[in-house]
């Protein structure tokens, strides 16, 4: 239920987690790329201007201009820099609250909360808590870390401040949300519908909710406001979409697919959940073809290989597969869902040695997975050693309760948002109407153009469909949207994989924590 980072009532926001964090620095002064050029050329902080013999502050317009030099700093991770920076901007403008932001962030994605807190209540102090921007970050960085209390006061201190103050509101919804009080949530987007006008994230939080309670044509009226917040709301044409898929509302899920690569054409969530509904309508060449433009446009992203993967696995031929699973490892290690997948595959065909090793691999990304290890019993049992599956299963309770506050637990939280896990767990046999529960599309990034839609296109009008036909009936052309805004020839999607030699996983050491006292005996049991 995250947010994604785009623009709300004309300020500029960004996504921390999963509530919205205004960015004042964007707000004050919006910087075009005339600015830019001139920033990278002129020193922060000129002799001339920083004072005068008089004792006059430096000109404001050197605090604009370190602000915009230190933003760069840190998405470069050249983080001491602009630490550096942003301490002189607060030494010489104690009173402006930006730079407690900017800095309280770049500690915060070092995992420095105790530094990150203490600029935020040092900024709270100079501004005498007047800055709702320090407060709400304040507030996402103890949600953050566990505080849920403290969370909660820093949110309603937020809007204090301001009662306008959007974010606030919608990080303090989205909060109450996790921990499971709803009634208190929906009151909170409530107030901040009231007091700030409209505004697409909270539309789109409340749409889901209504989703979730089989309110489907209040769901439908929440999306469609959204999307006349922001007709560019990428996260919001997929939620919309998800919800008619579930309906099998199928031609009606199109066009807002449709809608969402329209208006983000780059971002792979939307070419993968596409891809993902067509495939699993038995549309594969559809689904084949949404992911290969989805892999080109992001040639470094995992999950479109994974999830083309499995499809090729189960359409095509295993090697093919195998190639893709072996593409998406190298592009990240730690994508866990993509070496269960491929064990799954190696096990179905025969390769057990090859299964259990890369259960072993995805067990070094992350001990406590469930899935992992309960697939590589499930193996063990299949093959009539039932006394080594229940060695493995004894084997997971033991080493859970010794790590159980591990930071890798985390990862199988992301399991479950991760859009391509539904595609595995079908593979998997784990839940068959997997795909149509629940994901978070809200990470989606905001693209260059909307597309629109009528209100009466998608709604109490829009009937089943769950043929395999892939027109939407919108007129869209896929092949010319993509060669003319993206400058992609679908009839050149095939991806060059060198060797078409069949590839099997290297020999991966198992997980320290395996070799534990008292398990050592299981996990040698279980080499191939």
């Amino acid at each position: 239920m995250g947010v994604p980072s785009e623009e709300v009532g004309g300020a500029s926001e960004i996504r921390d987690g999963g509530n919205v964090v205004e960015d004042p620095a964007a707000k004050a002064l919006p910087i075009d790329a005339g600015l830019s050029k001139f920033a990278k050329k002129m020193p922060i902080f000129e002799p001339g201007r920083v004072a005068s013999s008089s004792g006059e502050k430096p000109l404001v317009v050197n605090m604009d201009l370190a602000l915009y030099k230190a933003k760069g700093l840190a998405r470069n991770f050249q983080f001491e820099e602009a630490e550096n920076i942003l301490r002189k901007c607060i030494a010489y403008w104690p009173e402006d609250g930006r730079p407690y932001v900017a800095l309280g962030k770049i500690l915060s994605k070092q995992s420095k909360a105790k530094e990150a807190r203490a600029v935020y209540e040092k900024g709270c102090q100079a501004t005498q808590g007047e800055n709702p921007y320090i407060w709400q970050c304040w507030a996402v960085l103890e949600n953050k870390v566990g505080n849920i209390r403290r969370a909660r006061e820093l949110f309603d201190a937020a809007t204090v401040a301001d009662k306008k103050h959007i974010a606030a509101w919608h990080g303090w919804a989205v909060l109450e949300l996790k921990v499971g009080n709803i009634k208190k949530a929906r009151n909170l987007l409530g107030k901040g519908l009231k007091y700030s006008g409209g505004n697409e994230y909270v539309y789109q939080t409340l749409a889901m909710l209504e989703a979730k309670a089989n309110r489907y044509e209040q769901a439908r009226y929440l999306f469609r406001q959204a999307t006349k917040c922001n007709s560019k709301s990428c996260a919001s044409w997929l939620a919309w979409a998800q919800l008619e898929a579930r309906q099998e509302n199928n031609r009606a899920a199109r066009r807002l697919f449709e809608n969402a690569v329209q208006a983000s054409p780059k971002n792979r969530f939307a070419w993968h959940v596409w891809g993902v509904f067509e495939a699993n309508l038995g549309n594969v060449d559809q689904g084949r073809k949404l992911l290969k433009i989805g892999h080109r446009l992001n040639p470094r992203d995992p999950v479109l290989l994974q999830s083309l993967a499995l499809l090729e696995f189960k359409y095509s031929t295993a090697n093919l597969a195998r190639v893709l699973f072996r593409r998406a490892s190298e592009l990240d290690p730690r994508h866990q869902p993509v070496w269960i997948a491929w064990g799954v595959l190696e096990q179905r065909v025969g390769n057990l040695s090859a299964a259990r090793r890369l259960f072993r691999s995805s067990l070094n990304v992350n001990s406590q997975s469930y899935v992992t290890w309960m697939t590589w019993a499930s193996l063990e049992e299949d093959q009539g050693n039932s006394v080594r599956a229940e060695e493995i299963r004894d084997l997971y309770f033991q080493q859970r309760t010794e790590v159980v506050d591990d930071a890798s637990w985390v990862t199988g939280v992301l399991d479950i948002i991760d859009p391509a896990i539904d595609s595995m767990k079908r593979l998997l046999n784990i839940d068959q109407s997997a795909y149509y529960k629940a994901k978070d599309s809200s990470r989606s990034a905001p693209g260059a153009s909307g597309g629109g839609i009528e209100e009466d296109e998608v709604g109490t009008s829009a009937t089943s469909d769950t043929g395999d036909d892939t027109d939407s009936g919108s007129g869209f052309d896929l092949d010319a949207f993509i060669r003319e805004r993206l400058s992609v020839d679908t009839k050149k999607l095939d991806i060059q994989f060198g060797s078409s030699q069949t590839l099997v996983p290297k020999k991966i050491k198992s997980p320290r924590r395996i070799w534990r006292s008292g398990t050592k005996t299981a996990a040698t049991s279980s080499k191939s």
